[in-house]
């Protein structure tokens, strides 16, 4: 255990500190292949994984860890070796990642979705040496392509039939042989069933609180991919700070809706390592369908469900919401964006459950700040700091400094989750680590109990005639206008004012609205200076992998629509 920050005199939030939960409480740094082991003790009998309709116990899983982990040692894994996890939500990822961690090694997570040079960048960059997949043509070709092109030594192709139960697993084999790709016999590709092949002892490795456990790539603060280092101490501290915030979650019994991808550091402690803290199972999913998610929740019952708010802005949108029972699920908590108020309204007003909204980064493991599910809840609010966690607010001008309480500035974190740096990028790490604390390139402000509130990136931030303007500020108009499904906002070239919010709005089904109606809505809500200049409707907005919505596509759209000559539309 390792006893929390002690760093910073002032700590506001303590004066609406949730009654349960203890700031101050000492926090696990034990190493995951610990935590597993434990609950398998514990719960052993009890599911841990149902993915779609096979249901594996905690004891499997040990037991297919313990193989899995004896496998990767004998293809030379030990400390200091990365394993890549090129995986959708299944069994394999879990299993792989938690062998990977008991053999001493680190995983570094992959998107699935990535093209063929985004893998081999990151191989290269990462100096991953091992690789698991599925055997399927929009995964399995790209990955044996980098053995050829990278440091790339060994893959480790994993049968997507394997996993899946009667019948279903013949009838994939029958009905989807054309996405199948066929396991080359090269020697340099395992198949899962010969990298588990073995007595399931695996060699004892003495893993330690502060050894690298996951790379886990972002854009950071900077926009450039790099390897946030999370040891076993930064993800095991999360997993406890989160539980802790949680007093009623009862151990062995919850049920984890696991839609978001495992690869995602959200997921990855609120889906996997979180459920395994509590012994509860985990549904996996390997993506989000709307309807059939709502069918699995009326049939699976889960209590927990971590999402990101696009996706409970589309249940609460679905026309057809009626048809299902969704009354199982007990908490939800929402990260990876901004969660707009009325859409977390609507969805705690149709389901009965809590649905609160956390923050943090992939550089923080990722859970930092949360809002209480009792007690003094503010809306629009990111919540009060974890325990163990201290919120700053730096001068954007001068980030050695802190500001006064109230006034806006750099939200900074300090505590056992920030990780230890960036993977071979030390000049990034001394860019955005100062003095022990995390710079987020997050403006924000902290009220007078410690409740913190998010007003923008700053690298969203909207210079208009020397003016501030926060495109989550605009959003949060928009949103209130009830033929508003989606909204993101983005600045674009302006010649009289520099720069100009854009607004791209998706509308409810069945819903009509122009843009002349709309800023007439928002003059009462906005300031002159924030009104947007454009409105633009489109039938979907761009996401990111995990649905959050994203603004990259929209801006390099502005971009080059400028150079050649055009100019932004009003529709």
């Amino acid at each position: 255990m390792v006893e929390t920050v002690t760093q910073g005199a002032e700590r506001p939030w303590l004066k609406a500190y949730p009654e349960r939960v203890d700031w101050a409480a000492p926090i696990s740094d034990e190493p995951l292949p610990r935590v597993l082991e434990r609950t398998v003790q514990r719960f052993g009998a009890r599911p841990c994984i149902d993915f779609l309709g096979k249901i594996y116990s905690y004891r499997e899983i040990g037991a297919l860890v313990e193989r899995a982990a004896k496998g990767f040692q004998s293809l030379g894994v030990k400390p200091g070796v990365k394993v890549g996890i090129l995986l959708p939500n299944t069994p394999y990822f879990v299993i792989c990642y938690h062998a990977v961690l008991k053999a001493g090694g680190t995983v570094v997570n992959f998107n699935p979705l990535y093209v063929a040079e985004e893998v081999e960048r990151q191989i290269e960059d990462s100096q991953t040496q091992i690789m698991v997949t599925l055997d399927l043509k929009i995964m399995l070709p790209k990955v044996s392509a980098a053995l050829l092109k990278t440091g790339l030594k060994q893959v480790i192709v994993c049968p997507m039939a394997g996993i899946l139960p009667f019948p279903k697993n013949w009838l994939f084999r029958l009905l989807k042989r054309g996405d199948l790709a066929a396991r080359p016999k090269d020697g340099r590709h395992l198949s899962f069933a010969e990298l588990i092949a073995n007595d399931g002892d695996p060699a004892a490795v003495e893993v330690k609180p502060d050894d690298l456990a996951v790379l886990q790539y972002t854009g950071g603060t900077t926009g450039v991919p790099k390897g946030a280092m999370l040891t076993h101490r930064n993800i095991s501290a999360n997993v406890d700070q989160v539980h802790m915030w949680f007093p009623d979650i009862a151990e062995g019994e919850e049920k984890v809706l696991g839609i978001l991808p495992l690869f995602h550091v959200f997921a990855m402690t609120m889906v996997m390592n979180y459920a395994i803290k509590a012994g509860a199972a985990m549904i996996l999913l390997p993506r989000f369908e709307l309807e059939n998610t709502l069918k699995v929740i009326q049939e699976k019952r889960p209590t927990l469900f971590p999402g990101v708010p696009t996706i409970y802005n589309a249940i609460n949108n679905y026309d057809k919401l009626g048809a299902f029972d969704l009354s199982s699920i007990k908490l939800c908590m929402s990260g990876g964006a901004a969660l707009p108020v009325e859409v977390k309204n609507a969805f705690e007003k149709l389901t009965g459950c809590y649905l609160v909204e956390g923050y943090g980064l992939s550089e923080t493991s990722p859970v930092a700040t949360c809002n209480p599910l009792f007690g003094v809840v503010k809306e629009a609010s990111i919540g009060l700091p974890i325990p163990g966690t201290i919120i700053e607010v730096h001068d954007i001008e001068n980030p050695g400094q802190t500001v006064p309480q109230g006034e806006k500035g750099e939200i900074c974190i300090r505590g056992p989750q920030v990780m230890a740096g960036y993977w071979g990028r030390p000049d990034a790490t001394a860019q955005t680590i100062i003095d022990g604390a995390l710079h987020t390139g997050d403006v924000g402000y902290m009220d007078e109990e410690g409740f913190s509130f998010l007003i923008d990136r700053l690298k969203d931030l909207i210079i208009c005639s020397g003016f501030n303007v926060y495109p989550r500020v605009i959003e949060e108009a928009i949103y209130r206008h009830e033929a508003v499904a989606e909204v993101t906002v983005v600045g674009v070239p302006d010649d009289y004012r520099g720069e100009a919010p854009k607004a791209y709005v998706k509308l409810k089904d069945g819903k009509t609205l122009s843009a002349e109606d709309l800023l007439g809505f928002l003059k009462d809500k906005l300031s002159k200076i924030e009104l947007p200049e454009y409105v633009e409707f489109r039938d979907e907005l761009p996401k990111t992998m995990i649905g959050k919505l994203s603004k990259k596509e929209l801006v390099a759209e502005e971009q080059a629509k400028r150079e050649s000559g055009g100019q932004p539309a009003t529709s």
